[in-house]
Formats: C-alpha cells, sequence, structure tokens
C-alpha cells in the first residue's frame, strides 16, 4: 500500500513479506496446484502467530493491531498476500474473528480463541448464487435450536474449514450463526477456479440443527454487523488485489528493460511507453482508492460503504486490465504455464468476481446516490 507507515506498521509488513517469500515461493504454489486444501495447516498457525488473524478483534478478547486501527493494519498484510498470490482464507478468517470479537457465550469466546491462534480455521458462508447482496439461506429459531436450510457458494476453503460463519435470512432480518463443519445435514462440493492456490465451495444446507446459543447477536437482527462486515471483506480484497497488480506490474516493467527487439529494449518504444503510463495511472489510482476507502470503514466514516464500492469498481474493472496489458506485454511466453505472470492474473480474476462484480458496485453507489438525492 502507499499509506505512510509507522515503524510497528513497517515491521509487520516486512515480516508478513519474509515469511511468505520463504514459505510461500512461486515453486510452492505450483507443487499447491493439485492439493485439495490449497495451504498447509502449519503454514496457517505460523502466520496466526504473526498476527494475521488477530487484528480486527479487541484487546479484551485476545487480538490487538500494531497501530491501533486493525483495518489498516490488515491491508498490510493483505497487499503482500496479493503481491505474492499467497494461499490462505485471509479475509474470511478475520471476517470471522471480527464478528466474534467481544461476542458474549462460550462457544464463541471458544472458537475465536481457536481461530486467532490459528489452530481452528474458520470460514464465512455469506455469498449465495444469484443477485448481488441477496440471502435466501433460511435461519429458523425453533426451541433451544436454530434450523438452517438452504445453499451457500461460493465459501472460501468450506472443505478445510473446522467452523462456519452462516448469514441466513430470519422473516425480514438477518441472523448470523456459528455451524461446526461436521454438523449432520451440512455437504460440501469443491469448486473449480481459476486460482493455483485458493480453494471454494458449494455448502448445502440440508435442515440443519445447532444449539441457538451458536447465535452471533440476535436472531433477525444482524443486519448492520453483516454490512460492516461485508464493507471489511471488501478492502481486504482490494488491497490484495492491489498487491497482485503491483507485482505484475513490476515484473513487466523489469521484462521490458531486459528483453531486446531489434537492438533496443522493450522499453525505449513510445508505443509501449503510452501503455507503461496508462497502467501505472490505474496502479496509483488502485492504491489510493483502496487506502481512502479502508481509512474510512477503519473510522466508521459515513461514507464508507460508497468508498468500498467505488474501490472494489475500480480495482476490480482497472485490475484486470493492467493484468491483462502485462500478460499482453510479455508476448507469447506471457501466456505459458511456465512463466509466473499468469499467477498474479489468476489472482485478480477470482477476486474481481467475489463480494459482488464491478458492475454490481458501480450499480450499488448508483443507488446510494439516488438514496441521497431523494433524501435531500
Amino acid at each position: 500500500m502507499l499509506l505512510e507507515l509507522n515503524a510497528d506498521q513497517e515491521f509487520l509488513a516486512e515480516t508478513t513479506d519474509k515469511f511468505l517469500a520463504k514459505e510461500a515461493p512461486v515453486s510452492v504454489l505450483r507443487a499447491l496446484r493439485d492439493d485439495p486444501a490449497g495451504f498447509d495447516r502449519a503454514y496457517w498457525r505460523a502466520g496466526a502467530e504473526l498476527g494475521w488473524t488477530s487484528l480486527l478483534v479487541g484487546e479484551a478478547s485476545g487480538g490487538g493491531s500494531v497501530s491501533g486501527r486493525g483495518l489498516m493494519d490488515l491491508t498490510l498484510i493483505a497487499h503482500e498476500f496479493g503481491r505474492h498470490a499467497s494461499p490462505g482464507p485471509l479475509a474470511a478468517s478475520n471476517v470471522v474473528a471480527a464478528a466474534l470479537s467481544d461476542q458474549p457465550g462460550d462457544t464463541a469466546r471458544s472458537v475465536l480463541e481457536q481461530v486467532i491462534s490459528g489452530q481452528a480455521v474458520a470460514t464465512w458462508a455469506h455469498e449465495e448464487p444469484g443477485p448481488f447482496a441477496a440471502v435466501s439461506v433460511e435461519v429458523r429459531p425453533d426451541g433451544d435450536e436454530v434450523v438452517i436450510t438452504g445453499r451457500k457458494r461460493p465459501v472460501e476453503s468450506a472443505g478445510n474449514a473446522d467452523w462456519l460463519l452462516v448469514t441466513g435470512r430470519s422473516g425480514a432480518g438477518l441472523t448470523q450463526v456459528l455451524v461446526p463443519a461436521d454438523a449432520g445435514g451440512l455437504s460440501v462440493s469443491p469448486l473449480k477456479t481459476v486460482d493455483l492456490t485458493r480453494r471454494f465451495d458449494t455448502v448445502t444446507f440440508d435442515k440443519v440443527r445447532v444449539p441457538a446459543a451458536n447465535v452471533i447477536g440476535g436472531v433477525g437482527e444482524a443486519g448492520p454487523a453483516v454490512a460492516s462486515l461485508v464493507d471489511q471483506a471488501l478492502v481486504v480484497q482490494c488491497a490484495e488485489s492491489v498487491g497482485a497488480m503491483q507485482s505484475g506490474f513490476d515484473m513487466t516493467v523489469e521484462w521490458s528493460f531486459d528483453r531486446y527487439s531489434f537492438g533496443r529494449p522493450l522499453a525505449s518504444y513510445q508505443a509501449l511507453k503510452h501503455r507503461f503510463a496508462d497502467m501505472k495511472s490505474w496502479l496509483e489510482a488502485s492504491h489510493a482508492i483502496t487506502d481512502a476507502a479502508a481509512d474510512a470503514v477503519d473510522a466508521g466514516a459515513p461514507d464508507g460503504s460508497t468508498l468500498v464500492s467505488a474501490a472494489k469498481a475500480f480495482v476490480g474493472h482497472y485490475g484486470a486490465e493492467l493484468l491483462q496489458d502485462c500478460v499482453q506485454l510479455h508476448g507469447g511466453i506471457g501466456v505459458t504455464f511456465d512463466h509466473d505472470i499468469h499467477i498474479y492474473l489468476r489472482r485478480m480474476t477470482l477476486n474481481r468476481m467475489l463480494l459482488g462484480t464491478p458492475s454490481d458496485h458501480r450499480m450499488r453507489l448508483g443507488d446510494q446516490a439516488l438514496a441521497q438525492a431523494e433524501g435531500a
């Protein structure tokens, strides 16, 4: 990211960079291509020890941040994840941890402790097939239990998770509930994605019963909490996407100076200079708008959701354009599996589709502007 970092934030980013360079180099990413989980549990526990899973959790609940602004700190880790195209459910795990932070109840506290330590993997079952932000999975109270029926897709690392935080509908409101991965009636079907290491699944709930104590917040009262979690997840996703853009751009600039054509480096040709100028402007703007969105959401600013959608729409659109250009500027070798540039394009392509497409967020921005105009 392009934030002005303090010493602790610089240390956090540098430590994450060094760890990922050692534990998840490109050779490891390629080796994990056919691995069902996409990452090793020991790797995830080591990352948790570095603070990957605790930044959105209050200090009273065992978490804490290095700067006092947890989401801003988390974007530094997300940026490094994107730069290295690293494995692991970073956004999903942190969203679950944020939802459980300061929640009462033995189950919530126990799961949060496991997630922070990396002893358990938790994921967020929020998205569904169909329109963006639509929630049709039913969470129905039944005595001292709740019954969950419906389907979630895509859910990151559901096949490797111990717990799922499920967003469902209870009447007119939303409900969040913790569901153990081995609950009766819960089934997981793997999906295919373009990413080498990130795994996504379809999760089906066939009248899954869990104790009412597993409900996070009140039944039908989770709407504001879910909206906040969506904004936080989108900030993390955008920061990761910008990291992938940065790696792809840096790799392509280096290539353009090393590769000669007709006795001249590619970087010396005017037509390519113009393309690099466009790409650089997209990259800098992506840094800036992601930083602005992270700052607003972290501070609880009223325009946080607007800036998040603006960031997702811009980064999702121009990030894909930038990395496609990077592939093209590499020539024939850029479209081979042996070259590394496609790894970052794969990460960007998948992120572009998660939690709404750029078109979805442009429509969201239009709806927000219309609502403000009508309110005025």
